[in-house]
């Protein structure tokens, strides 16, 4: 495309255009040749505590697209993003941000000056389609499941002309295998990690500063920077875990190893929220490689169905359902978080599953999605803490954790806050799940088949007590008929309830 003419030759200056820390690949540049303003404020890492390695990634990738950029970009370092703003003259374009708080500063500030608001951008699914496929439902239920399908045939992907390709929508009954027997790791290699550089060096002086300042504290540990922050690191990433690892992500994708944080998972997650991968061409990657006979199709779909289909839906109806939703508190859940959980202390829990998935977050800032929903969303759910502080503690424990991620997913599917809008039951389970789907059981020194005592399993024992608790909240719910049901052939239930009741919050 011809470059358009400068200012003196007759035209106005063209427009800066905005962007915000997880904007950051070319999808959000499109045809803008003007110049671009990123800012750096301390004051948000000052409000709230977040993962060290967090705050690492977001200014390292705002730093390497500055540089990228070069001379078309600031970076504007201030207290507040107004403070930064009034710094830059002329008109601004700004594509829709992520957060709603983000959305209002925006709406407020084009009340003041001249900012061209822009739709968003790096999902498969526009607002607007989304709009459509929810008001064609009328009183249906939006269900994830039905969404995918209708964004598959939109986008022909994995479709054999109207058919989905091999004949199945859904191969999720050939993911749930659990670990396999005996086995210390999964045996694929290791993920490719990124190489530090000066820019991460200058971060993590700063970041060191700043603390020596007392100006901020960080959860967690720093580290060597494990996630991609710049496009062609992301790029490097997405080869890498279609070559090596998507040929054998599906059959294990909900299986946990002690010895294996990263299993056949792709790492994308945080690049991909950082706004480095538009999710088309990286669903276009996966589905090349399916049809090559490289990937079996239950891995293809399964990782698909995670991009396109949950990724989006979370999306979506982040903005769907309303500004409300983040207060839902359906089972009247009222403890608070305790300080062992919130600030990472995995030596306080002789839990070994809990211990282990605090580590990793201590460590890396992540583990992958079932660590998240069935070992500490599980605990959270089943001892009644609060959701909008579980929600918060997501949003800034995890590296890939933002506010449109966390907020469905962890008041509608993690904590069941909302009724069930999003999840049609509770994700709740006892130990024997864990047991069936994690390798940690056998170094534990509490017995997942026993619910009262000292070697009573926190889960197995919480289970039943969170039950019993919100009997009935769900009992008009048709699939938590059969459990509700086991409680009254449980005959220390009594002794289950006064046992988790006078362990609280305390760590087990």
């Amino acid at each position: 495309m011809p470059r358009r003419p400068p200012p003196d030759e007759g035209n106005a200056a063209q427009p800066t255009r905005w962007l915000f820390g997880d904007q950051l690949g070319p999808h959000f540049l499109d045809d803008h040749e003007g110049p671009v303003l990123l800012i750096e404020s301390r004051r948000v890492f000052a409000r709230r505590r977040f993962h060290r390695q967090k705050a690492h990634l977001v200014l390292s990738a705002m730093r390497h697209r500055a540089a990228e950029l070069g001379d078309r970009a600031t970076i504007a370092s201030a207290a507040t993003y107004r403070e930064a703003l009034d710094t830059v003259s002329g008109p601004l374009e700004v594509i829709q941000p992520t957060s709603r708080a983000a959305v209002d500063l925006v709406r407020r500030l084009a009340e003041e000056r001249d900012i061209e608001r822009l739709p968003a951008r790096g999902f498969s699914t526009t607002r607007a389609e989304f709009d459509t496929w929810a008001n064609s439902r009328g009183t249906k239920r939006l269900l994830m499941e039905d969404f995918y399908r209708d964004a598959r045939r939109r986008h022909d992907v994995l479709m054999d002309g109207a058919d989905p390709a091999g004949g199945s929508w859904n191969y999720d009954h050939e993911n749930r295998e659990p670990p396999p027997k005996g086995a210390t790791t999964l045996g694929v290699a290791e993920p490719r990690w990124p190489q530090e550089d000066e820019i991460d060096a200058q971060v993590r002086a700063d970041l060191d500063a700043w603390e020596a300042d007392g100006d901020v504290t960080f959860l967690g540990v720093d580290g060597p920077r494990k996630f991609a922050a710049t496009r062609a690191e992301a790029l490097a990433v997405l080869d890498d875990f279609v070559e090596h690892r998507l040929p054998v992500f599906g059959p294990h994708e909900d299986a946990v190893l002690e010895g294996d944080d990263w299993m056949a998972h792709s790492l994308l997650s945080a690049p991909f929220n950082l706004g480095l991968l538009d999710p088309a061409e990286v669903v276009e990657r996966a589905e090349a490689a399916y049809r090559s006979g490289a990937v079996p199709l239950a891995s293809a779909e399964g990782f698909i169905r995670q991009v396109m289909g949950w990724r989006d839906y979370i999306w979506h109806l982040y903005w769907h359902l309303g500004e409300d939703y983040r207060h839902a508190n359906h089972l009247s859940a009222r403890r608070h978080l305790p300080d062992w959980f919130a600030g990472l202390d995995a030596e306080a829990t002789d839990a070994r599953c809990l211990s282990q998935a605090l580590v990793g977050i201590r460590d890396h800032g992540w583990v992958h999605h079932i660590p998240r929903l069935m070992i500490l969303g599980n605990y959270a759910l089943q001892r009644g803490w609060r959701p909008d502080e579980v929600t918060d503690w997501f949003h800034r424990a995890f590296v890939d954790g933002y506010d449109w991620v966390m907020v469905p997913n962890v008041v509608g599917m993690s904590q069941h806050a909302d009724g069930g809008v999003l999840a049609t039951k509770p994700y709740a389970a006892g130990g024997a799940y864990i047991n069936r789907m994690t390798d940690h059981c056998g170094s534990c020194r509490f017995n997942p088949k026993i619910r009262v005592g000292d070697d009573a399993c926190p889960f197995t024992a919480g289970y039943w007590a969170f039950l019993e608790r919100n009997r009935e909240k769900l009992a008009g719910n048709h699939r938590m008929a059969q459990p509700l049901h086991g409680l009254d052939r449980l005959k220390d239930l009594e002794a289950v309830v006064a046992q988790e009741a006078k362990r609280g919050s305390d760590p087990p």
